[in-house]
């Protein structure tokens, strides 16, 4: 296998999407904004790198789990300072409800894409699913600073499970 180079920098690209769905008028256009977002995220340093990505996110979406998990540990292997590879793996994990090795992999993906807005919210949901409530309302509401449309932002609504007007400290 080849070196992986660095991944494509689109830091200017997902400032101006950030930019643009944190004024979007509906969750319509929201949503769309984040699918253009997608399209960097998961833009992968080279064709030998992309081929890995989307051979583990079509395991994944057909519930091969361990077959996913394989080729993420690969493309992380190959490609060390991609945020997606440990963002995918980390999403598997989750599916699985392995939710501190999401953890991980979530910790990894932002420590390389600090706004990787969906990392943030799955980083929220894993720390969720351990029952570290408090750290998972901080961090929802960090990924909702990025994008106030994430669906996930209903966890906060009250009388929602992350929703601490009640909460006796």
């Amino acid at each position: 296998m080849a070196v992986c180079p660095a991944p494509p920098d689109h830091s200017s690209q997902i400032s101006a999407l950030l930019g643009e769905i944190q004024s979007a008028e509906t969750e319509h256009e929201a949503r769309l904004i984040g699918n253009e977002l997608w399209t960097y995220w998961a833009d992968a340093p080279d064709a030998e790198a992309q081929a890995i990505l989307d051979r583990g996110m079509t395991r994944r979406s057909a519930y091969d789990f361990l077959g996913a998990l394989a080729d993420f540990d690969l493309l992380i292997a190959y490609c060390p300072n991609y945020a997606e590879g440990y963002n995918q793996r980390a999403f598997v994990n989750y599916l699985r409800r392995d939710f501190a090795r999401a953890l991980v992999d979530l910790e990894r993906a932002l420590a390389l894409s600090p706004r990787h807005v969906a990392a943030m919210s799955g980083r929220a949901l894993s720390l969720y699913g351990l029952g570290r409530l408090e750290e998972a309302r901080i961090a929802l509401e960090s990924a909702l600073a990025y994008n106030p449309w994430l669906t996930e932002r209903y966890l906060l609504a009250p009388g929602g499970p992350l929703d601490m007007e009640d909460v006796e400290l």
